[in-house]
């Protein structure tokens, strides 16, 4: 190994390839493609998007390329990789990769499919970049140590993002070592994503995973046609650690690689809201449920929660505990966890206009409490806990601790329960012959030839 991190990895990269995956983790790129283009469809009917999709026919984007899925168009690829990776990111329902705090799926499996149509690449390549994509974004995310890195104000799946888009698409346009080293000396110049979004929950948290897809395709065409970037962007005294965090692992970039594999680490969200808040939803529903509660028992809901988190879903309380938006519903749990109660569900559409007027509501989210527990963090970040205490108006108490939500590698959606999200979320956008189809042609994909196929099938009939 040389004292060049960015080499080391790229040179990792480049000995992973589909003939020495694992079983699992080739099924579990097919389970998360799935999961992030079900996510995405219905991302696209959002208005962000509507205006994304605007703005590229704006500029005269439109004429072929990649599938810009559950519409019947195309862009330009690195534009599809870019409206598609935010559409993923529009609903809140995107995988999430605990340790490294980010989501990989709407980074990766964007930029992969726009590189994959783009020269035509089997579908065995689109695994392996998924995979490589997953294992660089990830492992960045956790040598940054995410705590800190939200604390300066980053948004790891933008920041790291667009390493992980490099890497994928450098995998399918056969870049030569070199060359993605180069792609990810590029990429670096391009790796952003703040936080401020959560202020008022401004359509950038969707826009710079977007771009981190769409840089990635454009670092890895450029390195291709000998464009140079810095040798060692990653670990150089002036490289991505440095500038990103004050508490780095470099080990963390590379120690293990080939022992286990960070696309088995991934977590699907079952609840349409921040991953913070799925734990401590998980509990409420289990109490309400097992002991029949209703709106009129409860006297106080306190909920235990992530001191990393707190600041995304509990802070600052005038906004959590009296949301305006839908948008910012997502990141309260004071309002997830009144509605979970009154609804006994927190589905996309639970987060609506006449919901946050509800005046049930309003006056539930009273009654909740949401206090950082030190405890929870000794785990974190690889579990994402939560307590959660509710006493009725009658005396009773009753208490959950919940150390993997569901959707955790622990906990796991099963591949029915994942194809009935993915068929709820596009129902609106494809016939259930066409999405039985979609959903064969991911089960399958390692046998596709040409992606460019497949990417028709994303596409939403007239």
């Amino acid at each position: 190994m040389t004292k060049n991190l960015t080499a080391n990895l790229v040179a990792a990269c480049n000995d992973l390839n589909y003939s020495n995956l694992p079983v699992d983790v080739i099924d579990r790129a097919k389970y998360f493609t799935l999961d992030s283009l079900g996510v995405a469809v219905r991302g696209m009917t959002e208005e962000s998007s509507k205006v994304m999709l605007e703005f590229l026919e704006s500029i005269d984007a439109m004429s072929g390329g990649g599938v810009v899925v559950g519409t019947g168009k195309k862009v330009a690829y690195h534009y599809a990789a870019m409206i598609n990776g935010a559409a993923c990111h529009a609903l809140e329902l995107d995988d999430v990769i605990n340790e490294s705090s980010l989501h990989p799926g709407t980074v990766i499996i964007p930029a992969a499919l726009a590189a994959s149509e783009m020269v035509g690449a089997t579908g065995k390549s689109f695994v392996e970049a998924v995979v490589v994509g997953y294992e660089v974004m990830s492992r960045l995310g956790a040598a940054l140590n995410p705590k800190v890195h939200y604390a300066r104000g980053f948004h790891p799946s933008g920041t790291c993002g667009v390493f992980g888009a490099t890497a994928a698409a450098a995998k399918i346009f056969g870049l030569s070592e070199k060359e993605t080293v180069m792609a990810l000396g590029l990429a670096g110049s391009q790796a952003a994503g703040s936080m401020e979004f959560l202020t008022e929950g401004a359509w950038s948290k969707r826009f710079q995973v977007g771009w981190a897809a769409h840089s990635g395709i454009l670092a890895s065409m450029l390195a291709k046609r000998k464009y140079t970037g810095p040798t060692d962007i990653i670990g150089g005294r002036f490289g991505f650690l440095h500038a990103y965090s004050d508490n780095v692992d470099p080990s963390k970039v590379t120690d293990g690689w080939g022992e286990g594999f960070q696309i088995l680490n991934c977590s699907i969200k079952p609840h349409a809201c921040c991953r913070y808040m799925q734990p401590g939803i998980d509990g409420v529903l289990e109490i309400v449920k097992e002991n029949k509660l209703k709106m009129t028992d409860i006297k106080e809901v306190t909920i235990g929660i992530l001191e990393a988190g707190a600041a995304i879903i509990a802070e600052p309380a005038e906004v959590k505990y009296n949301p305006q938006t839908t948008y910012e519903a997502q990141f309260s749990m004071p309002y997830g966890t009144a509605a979970a109660i009154i609804f006994g569900k927190l589905t996309l559409d639970i987060f609506t206009q006449e919901n946050l007027r509800d005046q049930r509501i309003r006056d539930l989210i009273k009654k909740v409490k949401c206090v950082p527990d030190p405890e929870l963090d000794k785990a974190y970040p690889k579990q994402w806990q939560a307590t959660v205490t509710i006493e009725t108006v009658d005396g009773q108490k009753f208490y959950k601790k919940v150390e993997y939500p569901k959707g955790d590698p622990e906990n796991a959606l099963t591949w029915e329960e994942l194809i009935n999200k993915a068929s709820d979320l596009t129902k609106n956008i494809y016939s259930q012959d066409d999405f039985k189809k979609i959903v064969s042609g991911i089960r399958e994909i390692d046998k596709e030839e040409d992606m460019r196929n497949f990417g028709t099938l994303m596409m939403k009939k007239a």
